[in-house]
């Protein structure tokens, strides 16, 4: 018989969200509320196996009694409060954050960001050419995985990745300050002279392409790139004892990505660098 752990129960905390009542486990964020209610609260920094940066804002709601806005993704519901998710000044700082964002970067590669510059009708351009922060051109200095800082958006969540939340390696980390600000190793070197051991995780977090899968890099340059005729296989890695669940994105009979469920409780999204890059052997070339 196998025991199934099921924890200490926790207490439910209720509060109404947009005027009607939410019930949420203690612990649990606004934004899990609005998800669990259905509310389409969009996000960039926030990720499912990190603790919540803060970093983007684009999640922020309306919390009655609060000064000011407060982000969804780290604020803890609690009992009673009364939170508003879509009030005009929700909507305004929304706005603002997103032509912001997609004036200083580039978010063509980004889940959903054109779809939410429509909603809150962002004017991205009205900043001018002279908003881009960078514009440097793609780094490709090894075949796993490029990395392309005009798409970055300063969320850290590769900082966070590489650092004490998973792999501490802390090869990556922020450079420089201000509008000089940007993601790199130490001194600014190429990724094989850092400390990085190609484990592909903080590719796994970036929410923008910034940092992309060097064959996803390459077909996406092609215009080969095609998610929806790519088919997901679940499957389990065979290089070591550890049982690692891989997800094979494969496209035209060939595998073009390695992931893997952020739900595992072996994984948590997090593979080494065998697992998430080392499949060209099984590739069909016939």
């Amino acid at each position: 018989m196998t025991a199934i752990p099921i924890g200490v129960p926790r207490r439910l905390v209720e509060f109404t969200l947009d005027g009607q009542e939410a019930r949420v486990p203690e612990g649990a964020t606004v934004l899990d509320a609005c998800r669990a209610a259905g509310k389409d609260v969009p996000t960039l920094c926030q990720g499912d196996t990190l603790r919540p940066k803060n970093a983007c804002r684009v999640c922020v709601v309306e919390v009655e009694g609060s000064r000011t806005l407060v982000p969804a993704c780290s604020r803890r519901a609690e009992p009673g409060m009364e939170v508003r998710t879509d009030t005009e000044r929700v909507r305004h700082s929304r706005k603002i954050v997103l032509e912001l964002l997609a004036s200083s970067a580039d978010l063509s590669t980004t889940p959903r960001a054109a779809e939410w510059i429509k909603e809150y009708e962002a004017k991205p351009d009205r900043f001018g050419p002279d908003a881009a922060r960078l514009n440097d051109e793609p780094k490709i200095d090894n075949e796993l995985y490029v990395r392309d800082y005009a798409k970055c958006i300063l969320c850290y969540k590769c900082v966070d990745a590489c650092g004490d939340q998973w792999q501490n390696s802390f090869a990556i980390s922020v450079a420089g300050r201000g509008f000089d600000a940007r993601i790199a190793v130490e001194h600014d070197a190429a990724l094989t002279d850092s400390a990085c051991v190609f484990c592909g995780n903080c590719v796994e977090v970036c929410p923008t392409g910034a940092l992309s899968a060097k064959r996803e890099f390459d077909l996406r340059a092609a215009g080969d790139w095609d998610a929806s005729r790519q088919t997901e296989t679940t499957t389990v890695c065979a290089y070591c004892g550890v049982g690692c669940t891989l997800t094979l994105h494969v496209q035209d009979n060939e595998i073009v990505k390695v992931t893997s469920p952020h739900d595992n409780p072996v994984t948590h999204g997090n593979l080494c660098i065998k697992g998430r890059f080392g499949y060209q052997h099984v590739q069909n070339r016939g």
